[in-house]
């Protein structure tokens, strides 16, 4: 494979200190940072051109390149097949294409073409008039470069007339220029999700990377080494199986492609549209198609072929192909677990393990879903409230205590009171109606069927009847009458067929 030819001022420093000096061939390689076959190389060319040291007085570098590299005989240059630089420029675009592969098979079909250092030369030189900013060689199918467009467009309320300045999103692939446009309500995350989302779409498959700006709905915290990436951003990239790479701060040359195009959106798209009037997002959006589509069908100087010519040839052979799915915007939010293993999203409470009571947890809210992750693991799901200041609880995330007690209502605690006698529903039915909320009286009812486990039925009977008498209302004053058998004295009175009437007792009807 051919190689870069040495500088006439390196080729002057090998004949000087193989002349002058009288180094060996190795010592000139080692001193000059070069292969010992390469500086044999130039001094057998030297040896050939009869040439020496010192040399001769007025030889410019012009006149050594020709004594040691002579062209070829009998061929004027101007008989000489000079490469296609386009077709060239388009097939470097293909992964793993080199200038040395292409300049072999020039030589291949041109036995008596130019050499290899005239066919870079000149390439750059046709490089530099076609695109004299371009300074970046991209790859088919390895990126697209995505950013938003300075001017915006109006779109106007069609009652009021007021009018909302729509941005315009630009992508363009790295290799072949094509071009995606569209108008987005704002900068904010929703909506450039959504257009990337349509964005690969209308590609019809994945490039390996995306090269965008550091705008916040992409980069949270810009670093030249480790930029921090939004969640979102970083979540709908994996979806896809592409990566990330945001231009450098100040540096527009990372983007060059797409600040091209954003120039090229603005002349030809939204120049075309300045006079029309729009009243619906849709509506200028379906103006912008068929504009973006003779654009993308123009062909470019210098190339010969349309953007969607090189797109079909070099790009879209090479793009990863489209999930099943389409990614469905997510937001992502960090939160810490109040005390009662609850976290709040938009004025809604979601529970979560009690164990995970003050850890920070992510929680990603996606259409009606809420998912909420501690380490890495999906730890609570729940449907999303539409309304607000509403709690959505699963029993399993609740202490067993809790559990219990949350599982408890007013008519169920006086079903459970009737299997001890009458007046233990009425000693139930007073507690919970001496509290504002009957829930309120739940813990001391419960304690009061407790003591079913150390006395027996008829006794707890009538130590509710005695409570009642006295107007007891804690768990504490029945376990005293028990303990002292102060209840002994109302065993052999008569149960009364119906619950004691008294009016602060709502009566078991009221909790149904």
């Amino acid at each position: 494979m051919p190689t870069e030819r040495l500088s006439m001022r390196r080729i002057r420093d090998v004949l000087r200190l193989k002349y002058a000096q009288g180094l060996s061939e190795r010592a000139i390689a080692r001193s000059l940072g070069l292969g010992k076959g390469t500086v044999g190389t130039y001094l057998m060319r030297a040896r050939s051109a009869g040439l020496g040291w010192p040399l001769p007085a007025g030889l410019s570098d012009d006149d050594l390149e020709l004594l040691l590299f002579p062209a070829a005989p009998g061929i004027d240059d101007d008989e000489r097949p000079v490469p296609d630089w386009a077709l060239v420029d388009r097939e470097l675009r293909k992964p793993g294409v080199t200038r040395a592969l292409l300049w072999e098979e020039y030589r291949a079909a041109n036995p008596e073409g130019f050499g290899y250092a005239w066919y870079c030369q000149h390439f750059e030189a046709w490089k530099g008039r076609v695109r004299p900013t371009m300074r970046q060689t991209h790859v088919g199918g390895e990126k697209v470069f995505v950013d938003y467009a300075g001017d915006t467009v109006d779109v106007f309320d069609p009652v009021t007339g007021e009018a909302q300045a729509m941005k315009l999103f630009v992508a363009a692939m790295g290799a072949s220029n094509f071009t995606y446009a569209e108008a987005v309500a704002s900068e904010g995350l929703e909506d450039w999700i959504g257009a990337h989302v349509r964005m690969f779409a209308f590609l019809g498959g994945v490039t390996k990377a995306i090269v965008p700006d550091n705008l916040k709905a992409a980069v949270i915290k810009p670093d030249r080494f480790d930029p921090g990436l939004n969640r979102t951003y970083a979540e709908m990239a994996a979806h896809y199986g592409t990566a990330i790479l945001p231009a450098r701060l100040k540096k527009p040359r990372d983007k060059a492609k797409v600040e091209v195009a954003v120039q090229v959106a603005q002349r030809w798209l939204l120049a075309r549209l300045r006079n029309r009037r729009f009243f619906s997002l849709g509506e200028l959006n379906a103006a912008i198609r068929p504009l973006l589509d003779q654009l993308n069908m123009r062909v470019m100087r210098g190339y010969g072929a349309s953007r969607a010519d090189l797109f079909a040839t070099v790009d879209r052979p090479y793009l990863l192909a489209l999930p099943e799915i389409a990614y469905e915007f997510a937001r992502w939010k960090r939160a810490r677990v109040a005390p009662d293993y609850h976290v709040e999203v938009d004025s809604c409470w979601y529970s979560v393990p009690f164990a995970l009571i003050r850890r920070e947890v992510d929680v990603r809210v996606c259409g009606a879903i809420v998912e909420i992750f501690h380490g890495g693991r999906r730890v609570a799901s729940h449907p999303r409230c539409v309304g607000r200041r509403s709690h959505v609880t699963v029993p399993e995330h609740m202490p067993s205590a809790h559990r219990r007690y949350a599982e408890w209502t007013p008519a169920r605690m006086l079903a459970a009171a009737s299997k001890f006698g009458p007046s233990v529903i009425a000693f139930c039915e007073s507690v919970m109606a001496d509290r504002p909320h009957p829930e309120q009286g739940f813990r001391t009812c419960l304690g009061v069927l407790a003591l079913a486990k150390s006395y027996d039925a008829e006794r707890l009977e009538g130590a509710c009847r005695r409570g009642l008498s006295i107007r007891a209302r804690s768990v504490a004053s029945i376990r005293s009458i028990l303990q002292t058998g102060l209840d002994r004295a109302f065993l052999d009175e008569t149960s009364p067929d119906e619950p004691l009437q008294h009016a602060n007792i709502r009566g078991q009807d009221y909790y149904h």
